[in-house]
C-alpha cells in the first residue's frame, strides 16, 4: 500500500509493501537497515518503516549485486563508492546485457547438445562450451587488450577435455600449496613462499597471450603486480586461497621486487 505520512508530494511505501513487491522478507529489510545497507526514509513513532523512491533504487542495486554473488559487506563498500545512481544503474544494465548474451549462447549450446543426444549424433566440443568459458573476457580485454584474450581463449579451446582437466588439477594443487604455506604462517620472504611464487609465475607463463609472453621484464612485472593486487581485492580470486590471499599477494610482490625471472 502506498503510504504518505510526511511530505504529501513524496510517495512512501510500507515495509510490508516493499517486501512483497521486491520479493524479500521484512526481516531481511530490517537486517539491511541494521547493518546500514538500506535505511528507510523514516521510521514512524509506532516503529513502522517507510521507504521512498531513493531507497527503492538502492534496493534494486542491492539485489542486483547480491544476485552476482557479492557479500553484503562488499555491497556496502560498492554503494558507498558509487554515489552517482544513474551512472551505476547504467553500468548494471551493461553488465546484465553481457550476462544475457552469455546465457543466450549457453542455452544455444545446450540445445545443440540435446539435439545431438536425441538424434544419436556426436557432440561437437568446439561448440558445446560456447558461452561457458568467458567469465573474465571483459576484464582481460580491458586490462591487457583484445589480442591477449583471443590468444588465450583460442589456446584453451584447442585443449582436449583431458588437457583441460589436467590444467585445473595443476591450479588446484598450486592453490592448495599456497593455503598450506599460509596455514603454516610462512612469511612472504621465506624460501617456501618464494618457491611458490616462482611456481606461480611459471604457471602464469604457461598461458599464452599474457604480458609475460612479451619477454619484456617491465611488462611481466606490472602484470604480476596487478594480479597480486587483484587476488586480494576481488573475492572471486581471494576465495581460491582459503583466507590467505594477502600472503599470496605479498609473496608475489616480493618475488617481483627481488627482480626474479619474469
Amino acid at each position: 500500500m502506498n503510504n504518505s505520512t510526511q511530505d504529501p508530494g513524496i510517495a512512501e511505501y510500507s515495509i510490508s509493501y516493499v517486501s512483497r513487491v521486491a520479493g524479500v522478507s521484512s526481516r531481511t529489510l530490517r537486517h539491511y537497515d541494521h547493518i546500514g545497507l538500506l535505511t528507510p526514509g523514516h521510521v514512524a513513532q509506532n516503529g513502522y518503516r517507510f521507504y521512498t523512491q531513493d531507497q527503492l533504487v538502492r534496493l534494486q542495486r542491492i539485489l542486483l549485486l547480491r544476485d552476482m554473488g557479492l557479500k553484503l559487506e562488499s555491497i556496502v563498500e560498492i554503494l558507498e563508492e558509487q554515489r552517482d545512481e544513474r551512472q551505476a544503474l547504467t553500468e548494471h544494465i551493461q553488465q546484465l546485457q553481457t550476462q544475457r548474451k552469455t546465457i543466450d549462447r549457453q542455452i544455444a549450446a545446450l540445445e545443440r547438445t540435446i539435439s545431438a543426444i536425441e538424434n544419436g549424433e556426436r557432440m561437437k566440443p568446439e561448440t558445446s562450451f560456447d558461452g561457458f568459458n568467458e567469465q573474465y573476457k571483459e576484464e582481460v580485454t580491458e586490462r591487457w587488450g583484445a589480442k591477449a584474450y583471443q590468444t588465450s581463449n583460442k589456446w584453451w579451446r584447442n585443449k582436449s577435455p583431458e588437457e583441460q582437466a589436467g590444467f585445473f588439477q595443476q591450479v588446484r594443487e598450486l592453490n592448495e600449496a599456497w593455503i598450506s604455506a599460509g596455514k603454516a604462517k610462512a612469511q612472504p620472504e621465506s624460501e617456501v613462499a618464494q618457491s611458490l611464487a616462482a611456481r606461480h609465475v611459471q604457471w602464469l607463463r604457461s598461458i599464452p597471450g599474457t604480458p609475460l609472453e612479451s619477454g619484456i621484464p617491465e611488462q611481466g612485472s606490472a602484470y604480476v603486480m596487478s594480479l597480486a593486487d587483484m587476488y586480494v581485492a576481488d573475492e572471486r580470486f581471494a576465495k581460491n586461497y582459503g583466507g590467505h590471499a594477502q600472503f599470496v599477494s605479498d609473496s608475489l610482490k616480493v618475488y617481483v621486487q627481488k627482480g626474479m625471472d619474469l
